[in-house]
């Protein structure tokens, strides 16, 4: 079908149009005033303007992804998990992201670093993890670089039942302002319950860090804000809890002893998380039924069954912080308890004491909400797994200790140690979590020889190391130094480790029972005392591994180390210390300690 034009149109016949457009056209100009056919020339004007400056400029070359510096130091994986995670989302929001140990960091390479965010984790009582220690100090020291014209902001990790509650991050964002970078945000500290608070501070972070957006950009970037996943989980499914059975309960050490080290067996429904040697198991205790019931009486809520039952399953009643005493004068407005934290003896009065003391020592009904309020959730606690899924299958093992002491007049004991050892049994069931340690691992060679020194419960990854080695037929020597109290009623595992000497799956063990003569014997004591093999070993290739307590073996075990190359290698001090250093940066000295 043909289209008839006018011979009045205003749209000549020669007008690159199809003869139907041409029609239509000249309909919508017939109809228009001049004012509104002189709008209509200059929009499309603009139009062409516009598509023209476009073409000019490539949409490739728009801004750049501005770069962004995330350092982490991290102990228990808590860290490395939120600094990997702010990388992600980071990368969704335009920045260039790049994600650094604390361990691997070249100082030198912070002040090119327009941007930086540090989430450190602080151990024990004040110090940086252990892989951190040694860039930490350097940060510390007099040659650390100038920052100026560096943006950060620090996120603090810590425990409040530490007296140093997140000390290094505090010690970090100092540092760093103290260098001449600029705070984009103030700090955060955050507790063991972190993934809400660290969810909001790194949303806060990668806006406060994002350089000035241009005035075409500000729309477009309203519609492409980023939320921050900080759940529990992470995205990860290996972070989700599972349920197991109990299928072995045993006190390894003797009747006559004066500990319980319970060996665990846990048997899963389905498959076994995917567990490798050196990763740990977050156990999700209960609290003991008797203290529940003095902390209900206490608060005057011993009738209250519902809040029994959260007390027991959800909510930290052992802990107590500065922080708890501030809550509950707060909830309570006790002024013998206000007087505690005006005068600035809170942190004081609270070290070696529980929340009961402070509910019996400052006397005060609370309603239901107030003494959940003041409690924190109630954490895993992370042990070490002491099993190789290639040899035990779809099982894993454990090795707690019962932790019992008295302070202040009254007993104590550990959470999720003394609900393992009184309150479960064969055929119990209990929840736990992977927990990956990839700073832990066995070496990629298998021919490679390693040194594990594992004293109590820190032998629980060295038993998961030897029983892999032997599945995979690993060519490399294995030399284990073990330690406890007494040889005959504390050597943990003994016949196992007789049987892998046999087979050759260990080839060499040295032993240090501390209460077996009247001077105490333990195993960085040992080392020293093999020292030429010990370095003879580490020269030839071999990883050094320490697992166990952090405050004082370690560190001894390090400190042997450095005298044991000292004296073999006829080192100076600073020479010795220097090899084990690198020992440490070349991640052929591995730790994992609590």
């Amino acid at each position: 079908m043909s289209v008839l034009v006018p011979l009045s149109s205003l749209i000549p016949l020669s007008a690159p149009f199809a003869a139907d457009d041409i029609v239509g056209l000249d309909r919508i100009l017939a109809g228009s005033s001049a004012v509104q056919r002189a709008w209509l020339s200059g929009f499309l004007a603009g139009v062409d303007a516009g598509q023209a400056q476009a073409a000019a400029v490539p949409a490739g070359a728009a801004r750049p992804a501005e770069p962004l510096l995330i350092v982490y130091a991290s102990e228990s994986g808590n860290s490395e998990r939120l600094a990997g995670q702010l990388g992600k989302a980071a990368k969704k929001s335009g920045f260039k992201p790049r994600v650094v140990d604390f361990a691997d960091l070249d100082l030198g390479e912070l002040p090119k670093a327009r941007h930086l965010v540090v989430i450190a984790a602080t151990w024990g009582e004040g110090d940086p993890p252990a892989r951190a220690a040694t860039t930490y100090a350097a940060l510390m020291g007099d040659g650390a670089p100038r920052l100026e014209g560096v943006d950060f902001g620090v996120l603090a990790l810590g425990d409040m039942a530490y007296a140093e509650f997140c000390a290094v991050g505090r010690a970090l964002d100092l540092r760093l302002e103290a260098l001449g970078a600029r705070r984009a945000l103030d700090r955060v500290d955050l507790d063991l319950d972190f993934e809400a608070g660290a969810a909001s501070w790194t949303e806060q972070a990668l806006k406060a860090l994002a350089p000035a957006p241009s005035p075409d950009a500000v729309a477009a970037a309203a519609s492409n804000v980023v939320a921050v996943d900080f759940g529990r989980t992470g995205g990860d499914p290996s972070r989700t809890p599972v349920e197991a059975e109990v299928v072995d309960h045993v006190d390894l050490n003797s009747s006559r002893s004066d500990k319980e080290t319970i060996h665990v067996a846990l048997d899963f429904d389905g498959a076994a998380p995917l567990y490798e040697p050196g990763d740990s198991l977050e156990l999700f205790p209960s609290n003991d039924p008797q203290l529940v019931a003095e902390v209900l009486s206490a608060a005057g809520l011993s009738g209250d069954e519902a809040l029994r039952q959260a007390l027991t399953a959800e909510r930290d009643i052992s802990t107590l912080s500065p922080v708890t005493i501030e809550r509950f004068v707060a909830a309570t407005g006790h002024p013998d308890a206000r007087q505690l934290v005006d005068s600035g003896q809170a942190r004081a009065w609270s070290e070696g004491r529980h929340l009961i003391d402070l509910l019996a020592a400052f006397p005060a009904s609370l309603a239901a909400e107030q003494l959940r309020d003041i409690t924190r959730p109630l954490p895993p606690r992370a042990y070490s797994i002491a099993s190789s899924r290639k040899e035990v299958g779809d099982e894993a093992h454990l090795l707690i200790s019962a932790v019992r002491y008295e302070t202040h007049g009254r007993a104590r004991s550990g959470v999720a140690s003394t609900h393992v050892a009184d309150r479960v049994k064969r055929g119990a069931r209990l929840k736990v979590r992977l927990k990956p340690n990839r700073h832990f691992r066995l070496p990629a060679d298998p021919a490679t020889d390693i040194l594990m020194v594992g004293p109590g419960t820190g032998v629980a990854p060295f038993r998961a190391f030897v029983q892999e080695r032997r599945a995979v037929g690993a060519a490399g020597r294995s030399w284990l130094f073990f330690g406890d109290r007494r040889f005959t009623h504390d050597f943990l595992y003994q016949l196992e480790w007789q049987d892998a000497l046999d087979d050759g799956s260990l080839s060499r063990i040295d032993v240090a029972f501390s209460r077996d003569q009247p001077e105490k014997i333990y195993v960085q004591d040992r080392l020293y005392e093999q020292r030429r093999d010990v370095v003879d070993w580490l020269e030839g290739g071999a990883s050094f591994y320490v697992c166990g307590d952090g405050t004082a073996m370690a560190r001894d075990v390090r400190a042997s180390l450095v005298r044991a190359f000292a004296e073999v290698k006829a080192l100076t001090p600073d020479a010795a210390e220097a090899a084990v250093a690198q020992l440490e940066r070349d991640k052929r000295y591995l730790t994992d300690v609590y």
